[in-house]
Protein backbone atom coordinates (compact mmCIF):
# COMPACT_ATOMS: atom_id res chain seq x y z
CA UNK A 1 0.00 0.00 0.00
CA UNK A 2 0.94 3.66 -0.75
CA UNK A 3 2.32 4.93 2.38
CA UNK A 4 1.68 8.34 3.82
CA UNK A 5 5.41 10.21 3.24
CA UNK A 6 3.90 9.62 -0.49
CA UNK A 7 0.46 11.08 0.07
CA UNK A 8 -0.88 14.90 0.07
CA UNK A 9 -3.76 16.01 1.48
CA UNK A 10 -5.17 18.93 -0.61
CA UNK A 11 -7.83 20.63 0.48
CA UNK A 12 -10.16 22.49 -1.93
CA UNK A 13 -12.07 25.81 -0.25
CA UNK A 14 -12.04 28.08 -3.27
CA UNK A 15 -15.70 27.33 -4.66
CA UNK A 16 -18.10 30.51 -4.80
CA UNK A 17 -20.65 28.79 -2.35
CA UNK A 18 -23.39 30.92 -4.97
CA UNK A 19 -26.23 28.43 -3.90
CA UNK A 20 -25.34 28.35 -0.28
CA UNK A 21 -24.73 32.32 0.21
CA UNK A 22 -21.93 31.49 2.36
CA UNK A 23 -18.70 30.10 2.89
CA UNK A 24 -19.30 26.39 3.10
CA UNK A 25 -15.57 25.62 4.54
CA UNK A 26 -16.65 27.05 8.24
CA UNK A 27 -20.52 26.13 8.43
CA UNK A 28 -20.30 24.35 11.18
CA UNK A 29 -21.55 20.90 12.36
CA UNK A 30 -21.41 20.00 16.12
CA UNK A 31 -19.23 23.13 16.99
CA UNK A 32 -16.56 22.22 14.37
CA UNK A 33 -16.47 23.98 10.99
CA UNK A 34 -16.51 21.57 8.01
CA UNK A 35 -13.05 22.13 6.80
CA UNK A 36 -11.78 20.80 9.92
CA UNK A 37 -13.96 17.11 9.30
CA UNK A 38 -11.73 16.89 5.86
CA UNK A 39 -8.62 18.22 7.76
CA UNK A 40 -8.99 15.32 10.84
CA UNK A 41 -10.22 12.67 7.78
CA UNK A 42 -6.90 13.66 5.76
CA UNK A 43 -4.12 13.82 8.87
CA UNK A 44 -3.91 9.68 9.62
CA UNK A 45 -3.43 9.16 6.14
CA UNK A 46 -0.98 11.90 4.25
CA UNK A 47 2.27 13.46 5.45
CA UNK A 48 1.45 17.14 4.87
CA UNK A 49 -1.99 19.00 4.29
CA UNK A 50 -2.35 21.69 1.70
CA UNK A 51 -5.22 24.20 1.62
CA UNK A 52 -6.15 25.80 -1.80
CA UNK A 53 -8.37 28.96 -1.26
CA UNK A 54 -7.83 32.82 -2.04
CA UNK A 55 -9.23 33.15 1.47
CA UNK A 56 -6.83 34.07 4.24
CA UNK A 57 -9.41 32.88 6.75
CA UNK A 58 -8.25 29.60 6.00
CA UNK A 59 -4.78 30.37 7.43
CA UNK A 60 -6.77 29.78 11.11
CA UNK A 61 -6.11 26.03 10.37
CA UNK A 62 -2.46 26.54 10.67
CA UNK A 63 -2.02 24.71 7.04
CA UNK A 64 -0.17 26.24 3.85
CA UNK A 65 -2.42 28.01 1.81
CA UNK A 66 -2.33 27.82 -2.00
CA UNK A 67 -4.07 30.68 -3.99
CA UNK A 68 -5.88 29.46 -7.33
CA UNK A 69 -3.15 29.67 -10.25
CA UNK A 70 -6.34 30.70 -12.62
CA UNK A 71 -9.13 32.48 -10.62
CA UNK A 72 -12.73 31.78 -10.99
CA UNK A 73 -12.08 28.36 -13.14
CA UNK A 74 -13.29 25.57 -10.65
CA UNK A 75 -12.35 23.10 -9.66
CA UNK A 76 -10.14 22.29 -12.29
CA UNK A 77 -7.87 24.90 -11.39
CA UNK A 78 -7.77 24.26 -7.62
CA UNK A 79 -6.61 20.95 -8.21
CA UNK A 80 -4.00 21.74 -10.89
CA UNK A 81 -3.04 24.26 -8.04
CA UNK A 82 -3.08 21.58 -5.51
CA UNK A 83 -1.10 19.26 -7.40
CA UNK A 84 1.55 22.06 -8.97
CA UNK A 85 2.56 22.82 -5.23
CA UNK A 86 2.57 19.32 -3.75
CA UNK A 87 5.44 17.51 -3.47
CA UNK A 88 4.46 13.81 -3.31
CA UNK A 89 3.72 11.04 -6.18
CA UNK A 90 0.33 11.18 -4.62
CA UNK A 91 -2.77 13.23 -3.32
CA UNK A 92 -5.52 12.85 -1.52
CA UNK A 93 -7.81 15.71 -2.67
CA UNK A 94 -10.85 16.65 -1.06
CA UNK A 95 -13.89 19.60 -1.05
CA UNK A 96 -14.45 21.55 1.60
CA UNK A 97 -17.96 20.52 1.98
CA UNK A 98 -18.35 16.91 3.27
CA UNK A 99 -18.74 16.93 6.95
CA UNK A 100 -19.36 13.43 7.17
CA UNK A 101 -15.73 12.27 5.48
CA UNK A 102 -14.02 9.47 7.11
CA UNK A 103 -10.42 8.22 7.14
CA UNK A 104 -12.13 4.91 6.57
CA UNK A 105 -13.15 5.86 3.39
CA UNK A 106 -10.03 7.61 2.32
CA UNK A 107 -8.04 4.68 3.00
CA UNK A 108 -10.53 2.20 0.60
CA UNK A 109 -8.98 4.83 -2.25
CA UNK A 110 -5.19 4.24 -0.90
CA UNK A 111 -5.67 0.51 -0.94
CA UNK A 112 -7.05 0.89 -4.43
CA UNK A 113 -3.46 2.00 -5.72
CA UNK A 114 -2.47 0.05 -9.15
CA UNK A 115 0.22 0.60 -11.94
CA UNK A 116 -2.67 1.89 -14.05
CA UNK A 117 -4.50 4.16 -12.73
CA UNK A 118 -3.60 8.06 -11.86
CA UNK A 119 -7.31 8.81 -10.46
CA UNK A 120 -8.91 6.97 -8.60
CA UNK A 121 -12.42 8.11 -7.24
CA UNK A 122 -15.16 7.20 -4.96
CA UNK A 123 -18.16 6.13 -6.28
CA UNK A 124 -21.53 6.50 -3.99
CA UNK A 125 -24.42 5.13 -5.11
CA UNK A 126 -23.83 4.72 -8.53
CA UNK A 127 -22.29 8.89 -8.46
CA UNK A 128 -18.50 9.19 -9.16
CA UNK A 129 -17.02 11.63 -6.70
CA UNK A 130 -14.07 13.55 -8.31
CA UNK A 131 -13.65 15.78 -5.33
CA UNK A 132 -13.27 12.50 -2.86
CA UNK A 133 -10.39 11.14 -4.84
CA UNK A 134 -6.36 9.99 -5.33
CA UNK A 135 -4.49 12.06 -7.79
CA UNK A 136 -0.95 11.17 -9.28
CA UNK A 137 1.01 14.48 -9.40
CA UNK A 138 1.80 13.90 -12.89
CA UNK A 139 -2.49 14.33 -13.92
CA UNK A 140 -1.09 18.52 -13.40
CA UNK A 141 0.38 18.42 -17.08
CA UNK A 142 -3.40 17.42 -18.51
CA UNK A 143 -5.14 19.61 -16.19
CA UNK A 144 -3.00 22.32 -17.00
CA UNK A 145 -3.22 22.09 -20.71
CA UNK A 146 -7.38 21.64 -20.62
CA UNK A 147 -7.22 24.57 -18.08
CA UNK A 148 -5.37 26.45 -20.89
CA UNK A 149 -8.03 25.51 -23.35
CA UNK A 150 -10.94 27.04 -20.99
CA UNK A 151 -12.10 23.73 -19.64
CA UNK A 152 -13.80 24.23 -16.55
CA UNK A 153 -15.76 20.76 -16.40
CA UNK A 154 -14.34 18.42 -14.07
CA UNK A 155 -15.47 15.32 -15.11
CA UNK A 156 -13.93 15.89 -18.86
CA UNK A 157 -10.73 16.48 -17.33
CA UNK A 158 -11.03 13.24 -15.41
CA UNK A 159 -12.75 10.92 -18.05
CA UNK A 160 -9.44 12.13 -20.12
CA UNK A 161 -6.89 10.94 -17.73
CA UNK A 162 -6.37 6.88 -16.86
CA UNK A 163 -8.92 7.12 -13.96
CA UNK A 164 -10.92 4.24 -11.68
CA UNK A 165 -13.87 4.46 -9.50
CA UNK A 166 -13.62 2.68 -6.02
CA UNK A 167 -17.38 1.60 -5.28
CA UNK A 168 -18.27 2.34 -1.46
CA UNK A 169 -20.90 0.12 0.37
CA UNK A 170 -23.98 1.25 1.95
CA UNK A 171 -22.74 1.82 5.20
CA UNK A 172 -20.18 4.41 3.94
CA UNK A 173 -22.58 6.47 1.62
CA UNK A 174 -23.08 9.36 4.07
CA UNK A 175 -19.79 10.06 4.13
CA UNK A 176 -19.72 11.48 0.65
CA UNK A 177 -22.69 13.69 1.12
CA UNK A 178 -21.52 17.11 0.29
CA UNK A 179 -23.21 19.77 1.48
CA UNK A 180 -24.79 22.70 -1.27
CA UNK A 181 -27.90 24.36 -0.51
CA UNK A 182 -29.30 25.59 2.66
CA UNK A 183 -31.36 22.46 2.48
CA UNK A 184 -28.77 20.26 2.61
CA UNK A 185 -27.24 22.08 5.47
CA UNK A 186 -30.78 21.94 7.30
CA UNK A 187 -31.25 17.95 6.39
CA UNK A 188 -27.65 17.46 7.86
CA UNK A 189 -27.77 19.24 11.28
CA UNK A 190 -31.59 17.77 11.85
CA UNK A 191 -29.34 14.14 11.41
CA UNK A 192 -26.28 14.73 12.77
CA UNK A 193 -25.88 17.81 15.19
CA UNK A 194 -25.52 15.95 18.79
Amino acid sequence: MTHKKNITGIILAGGKSSRMGTDKGFLELNNKPFARYSIEALQPLVSKILIVSDDAKYDTFGLKRITDCTKNAGPVAGIYSGLEASKTEWNLILSCDIPLITSHVLQKLIIAVDDASDIIQAESNGKTMPLIALYKRSVKTKFLELLQNDERRLRIVVNQCSFKNVALDKVNIDATMNINTKEDFKHILNAYNT
